[in-house]
């Protein structure tokens, strides 16, 4: 097991990414691997597709898919609401997860913004609330406003998102252990078994 990774492409935007932005670092944890975090922006990834969460799903799906979430949320005692605005716009989120990287910040970044918009309906699309949460997490949140317009982090997520176009990656969350895939917080299960593996 020594050694092993997990990469997890995710998006804000997704309820599945909120839950297993919690779930998959503890089972990391308990397992002795380490967690990569893949920025995806979603929301590129279905234009190219042209694939619209509101048009695309039948008649009541998303009703259910919400009421399954709260199902999960029971499950695991992870606090979930239905946001105001679903889906919103993650691009300045996701750019500060890059920043957050380098102050090694990032999975507490990325949990804190999933719990801002998942649990109190922030408007994460905001770069005030972005700011905010990072002066919360102890950080500057001028510099981070500073950084998070900069080359690198647009960059950083173009190459991610790209990458993931190029792996197939149709999701989030979307998990890699090697060249195996899983798509979804329920299979972590599934990732635990590989993790486990003697490969």
């Amino acid at each position: 097991m020594a050694g092993k990774s997990l990469e997890m492409y995710y998006d804000f935007s997704s309820t599945n990414a909120y839950f297993a932005a919690f779930l998959a670092p503890a089972l990391c944890r308990r397992m002795g691997a380490s967690l990569v975090w893949k920025p995806f922006y979603l929301g590129h990834a279905f234009r190219l597709r042209d694939h619209s969460v509101n048009r695309d799903h039948p008649p009541g799906k998303l009703e259910y898919l919400f009421k399954d979430h709260q199902r999960w949320s029971q499950r695991t005692g992870l606090p979930f609401n239905r946001p105001t605005t679903f889906p919103i716009k993650t691009s300045l989120a996701l750019r500060g997860s890059v920043v957050m990287r380098a102050q090694n910040l990032e999975e507490t970044y990325i949990q804190a913004v999933m719990s801002a918009y998942w649990v109190r309906d922030e408007n994460i699309a905001e770069a005030e609330v972005l700011a905010r949460i990072v002066g919360q997490l102890g950080a500057d949140g001028d510099d981070f406003l500073a950084q998070v317009d900069q080359p690198g982090s647009r960059d950083e997520v173009v190459r991610v998102t790209n990458e993931g176009i190029a792996r197939n990656v149709f999701g989030a969350p979307m998990f890699f252990i090697g060249d195996e895939m899983f798509w979804g917080k329920d299979r972590l299960d599934f990732i635990e078994d590989l993790l486990q593996a003697d490969i």
